[in-house]
């Protein structure tokens, strides 16, 4: 199947791919369709493209990447969505980034209290909102990183 995107023109996209947003995505009401699309050219970072529409897409990664004990609160997630029988390994977690600036001035940003889980065996995403966390809508990216290296380095 073709689909139109903003940033990378026209692409093929394999149809099982495809996941739906029953609730839609937070802001974005009519639109439940979006496929991740990954590029080895651009890892960590990766995209959540709208199949229906080409400039609704959101620059995400793994949390993981940058900070390995983060956890979110999957086990609730599973029993709102009624995911019965699905174990936390089963689930993919992003979060949504923001890049701004260039540079000594670049920061990058992500939205650790919104993550999007998406259940690979059903192909159904969502983006969950925690409220009551501790996590951070913008936490600070290259911090975390410099903080993760900082520790190895010790450690040597």
């Amino acid at each position: 199947m073709k689909i139109q995107t903003r940033k990378f023109g026209e692409i093929d996209i394999d149809e099982n791919l495809i996941l739906t947003m029953p609730e839609g995505l937070p802001g974005f009401p009519g639109f439940d369709r979006f496929v991740l699309i990954e590029r080895t050219e651009t890892k960590p970072f990766c995209w959540f493209q709208s199949v229906e529409q080409p400039n609704l897409n959101l620059v995400i990664m793994s949390p993981f990447f940058f900070k390995p004990d983060y956890e979110p609160e999957l086990d609730t997630i599973i029993e709102i969505r009624n995911w019965h029988g699905v174990k936390k390994e089963e689930l993919l977690v992003y979060v949504v980034v923001n890049i701004a600036g260039d540079g000594e001035d670049k920061r990058i940003t992500a939205n650790l209290m919104g993550p999007i889980v998406v259940n690979q065996t059903t192909k159904e995403a969502v983006q969950f909102v925690f409220s009551n966390t501790n996590y951070s809508h913008q936490h600070d990216v290259i911090k975390s990183l410099e903080a993760l290296v900082s520790c190895a380095e010790k450690q040597k």
